[in-house]
């Protein structure tokens, strides 16, 4: 009788009831009242408050302030859901999540409407106030979309002023990696670029973007002819595996891609057809769903052939056929297959 009673009381406490007046809300938003819905949400706004514990209070007062806005938004009165956004941080307490979300849409809202300053103004504020609120990092990104089109140059100067004072903040990463976006295109300047993606492993190693910027940086390593560091970054790349494999944690959507490229970069610049084939060889091995198991199935032929081995090469072009029969290398498998004496 114990256990059903502490079960009940978990389930109440972790799926706490409805404030009635967000439930109005919601209520009258789904049968299309714009007007009650807002008075309802108005109405939440009011008692949010009053709730207990003071966490359900706080998303419920979240839910509440951000709801108002959002059913003008989706109603199309956009000034009048900006002005409900940008009204949102002084009445948010310490709540800076639900503040930089608001500030973050008056500011997607405000470029939609073209009013350029004034939505550069409110996403500049989101990472500048709340550089550790994950919104902040979709602000960098929508001032990066807009900023590259516009003046690039001044943007890369803005963002590096920043780099210093928010160092030590959540959005530090996403400022190096924007950075290295700019001068990697719009700016033109390789080395820069490479300089700032090689950056976010060293001085933010659990940064979301580490495996992309090391991608990135290998890639332009190719384009500036330096191909022994292009493979090291890929190799650093590449060893995120081992220890992605040993937590439980993810696998990054580079790794067969760094796979493969390691594999060709051996072979094609660095002349390590040893080292090659073994790359190409580790593909399927290591990712068995990888779309790219008959590219290395063949670049792994191509390999031990031109390394003479001819019975090596005949036996990864059976296994490509055996594999995936309809690969777009069929084409060029078969004659390769003629000239190693395949049967």
């Amino acid at each position: 009788m114990r256990v059903v009673l502490a079960l009940a009381l978990a389930a109440a406490c972790s799926a706490p009831a409805t404030l009635p007046e967000l439930a109005q809300a919601e209520s009258r938003d789904d049968a299309g009242d714009v007007d009650g819905a807002i008075a309802g949400y108005r109405a939440a706004q009011q008692t949010c408050g009053r709730l207990r514990p003071a966490r359900r209070a706080q998303v419920a007062c979240a839910e509440a302030l951000l709801g108002e806005p959002e059913v003008l938004e989706h109603a199309d009165r956009n000034d009048a859901a900006i002005a409900a956004y940008l009204a949102i941080p002084a009445r948010a307490g310490d709540d800076t999540a639900t503040a930089a979300t608001a500030t973050f849409r008056a500011g997607e809202l405000l470029l939609r409407a073209g009013k350029t300053k004034d939505a550069w103004t409110a996403l500049w504020k989101v990472v500048t106030d709340y550089p550790d609120e994950p919104t902040a990092a979709d602000a960098v990104k929508a001032l990066l979309d807009d900023g590259r089109a516009r003046d690039p140059k001044a943007f890369a100067a803005e963002l590096t002023k920043l780099l210093t004072p928010l160092a030590e903040t959540q959005i530090a990463d996403n400022l190096v990696y924007s950075l290295a976006d700019l001068y990697a295109h719009e700016l033109g300047n390789v080395e820069a670029a490479r300089a700032f993606y090689d950056r976010i492993p060293t001085d933010y190693p659990t940064s979301g973007l580490r495996d992309d910027a090391r991608w990135y940086a290998a890639k332009l390593s190719e384009q500036l002819g330096d191909y022994a560091g292009a493979a090291a970054r890929l190799r650093a790349l590449l060893a995120t595996r081992e220890v992605s494999y040993g937590t439980g944690s993810y696998f990054s959507v580079w790794l067969d891609d760094a796979q493969l490229e390691l594999g060709k970069l051996l072979r094609d610049q660095l002349h390590d057809l040893p080292g090659a084939a073994a790359a190409f060889r580790q593909l399927p091995k290591d990712y068995p769903a990888s779309i790219l198991r008959d590219d290395a199935l063949y670049e792994l032929a191509v390999t031990l052939a031109r390394a003479g081995d001819a019975a090596g090469s005949c036996r990864a072009l059976a296994e490509l056929v055996k594999l995936e029969p309809d690969s777009k290398y069929m084409v060029d498998a078969r004659p390769l297959g003629e000239r190693e004496g395949c049967k």
